[in-house]
C-alpha cells in the first residue's frame, strides 16, 4: 500500500514536471513574441494613426478568432461570463493598446518596454486587493525602487526623453493590462480561442469608435516596413501571443504570469539596437537596472515567489477543442 502511494506520487510529481516546462515553453515564446510586438508597433505607426493602426489590427485579428471559434464549434459565454470577457476585452485590448499606440508615437520602444517592467509589480498589488494572493513588504520596497528607475529614465538625457504625458500614459496601460490579467485568470477555465473571439471584438470596435472620434485618417500601409509589421502584429503578435498568455495563466497565478513583462525590454532593446538603430546608452541601462532590480526582489527573487500551485491541488491541464 505504501508503496502504491510512492508510485502515485512520483506520477504526480512527473506530471507537475512536465506540465511545468510546457508552460516555461509558453511563457519564453510570449516573452519573444511580446517583445518584438512594440518594435513592430513603432513601424506601423511611421504610416498608420494610432488608434487606426491598433483597431485595423485587432479587428483583423478578432476576424480571425471568430472563424477559429466557429470552426471549433466552440461554447460562446452566456451572462456574467460574457460581461467578464468583454471587460477584459476593453481593458486589454482597447485602454492598453490606445495608450501604449499613442506612447510609442512619442518614445522609443525599448523606453517602453521598460517602464512596463512594473506590471508584475501593480499585478501583485491589484491581486492583493482582490484577495487573490498575498502583498509582502518586498513587493512594495520592489514597487518604489522600480519607480525610481523610471524618475531616472525620465529625467535623463534627449536621446532617451521621456514626456510627463507619454509617462502617465503608459503607467496607466500598466494598470489596465495588470487588471486584465487578473480577469484572465478568472476566465481561465474558458477556451483561450473563444475568449479572445469575445474579447478582442470588443476592443477592436471601441479603438476604432476611438480613431473615428479623433479624426485619423483609415488607410492602408504601403510602406514594406508598416506592411510586414502589420502581418506580424495580426498573427504572430495578436492571435499566437494571446492564445499563449491566457494558456500559461491556467496553470500560473496571475502575478507570476505578468512576470513576462519584465523580460520584454531585453528583447525590445535588442530587437530595437538591431532593426531601429535606437540607442542603448549608459543612462538608459542604468535606469532598466534599476527597473529590473525592483522587479525581482519584489518578485521574481525565489523568496518572493509562492508555488504557482498548491502541493495538493490536482493540476490544471489545458483544454482541448
Amino acid at each position: 500500500m505504501h508503496v502504491g502511494g510512492e508510485q502515485v506520487m512520483m506520477k504526480g510529481m512527473e506530471t507537475s514536471n512536465r506540465l511545468t516546462g510546457f508552460s516555461l515553453a509558453l511563457f519564453s515564446a510570449a516573452v519573444v513574441l511580446g517583445g518584438g510586438n512594440f518594435l513592430a508597433v513603432r513601424f506601423s505607426n511611421r504610416e498608420l494613426d494610432p488608434f487606426w493602426g491598433a483597431g485595423l489590427r485587432f479587428g483583423i485579428a478578432a476576424a480571425v478568432f471568430v472563424v477559429i471559434a466557429l470552426a471549433l464549434r466552440l461554447r460562446w459565454p452566456r451572462g456574467r461570463q460574457l460581461f467578464d470577457t468583454a471587460v477584459f476585452g476593453v481593458l486589454s485590448f482597447a485602454l492598453f493598446y490606445a495608450l501604449m499606440y499613442w506612447a510609442l508615437v512619442r518614445v522609443t520602444a525599448g523606453v517602453a518596454t521598460v517602464v512596463l517592467a512594473v506590471v508584475p509589480l501593480f499585478t501583485l498589488l491589484l491581486a492583493a486587493a482582490h484577495r487573490m494572493e498575498q502583498l509582502r513588504r518586498r513587493a512594495i520596497v520592489g514597487s518604489l525602487l522600480a519607480l525610481a528607475g523610471i524618475v531616472w529614465m525620465a529625467a535623463g538625457p534627449t536621446e532617451l526623453e521621456l514626456p510627463l504625458g507619454a509617462l502617465v500614459a503608459m503607467l496607466g496601460a500598466a494598470l489596465c493590462v495588470g487588471e486584465s490579467v487578473i480577469l484572465a485568470k478568472r476566465l481561465s477555465g474558458n477556451h483561450p480561442v473563444i475568449t479572445n473571439a469575445v474579447a478582442i471584438p470588443t476592443g477592436a470596435v471601441l479603438l476604432l469608435a476611438l480613431s473615428m472620434a479623433a479624426g485619423e485618417q483609415w488607410v492602408l500601409p504601403r510602406q514594406d516596413e508598416a506592411v510586414w509589421a502589420l502581418v506580424y502584429l495580426v498573427t504572430l503578435g495578436s492571435v499566437g501571443l494571446f492564445v499563449l498568455l491566457l494558456l500559461v495563466v491556467r496553470t500560473w497565478k496571475a502575478s507570476a504570469t505578468s512576470y513576462m513583462f519584465v523580460l520584454f525590454p531585453v528583447v525590445t532593446l535588442l530587437l530595437g539596437a538591431w532593426l531601429a538603430d535606437e540607442p542603448i546608452t549608459i543612462h538608459g541601462v542604468i535606469g532598466s537596472a534599476l527597473v529590473m532590480a525592483g522587479v525581482w526582489f519584489g518578485a521574481l527573487a525565489p523568496s518572493a515567489r509562492q508555488p504557482a500551485i498548491p502541493a495538493a491541488s490536482p493540476v490544471a491541464v489545458p483544454e482541448t477543442p
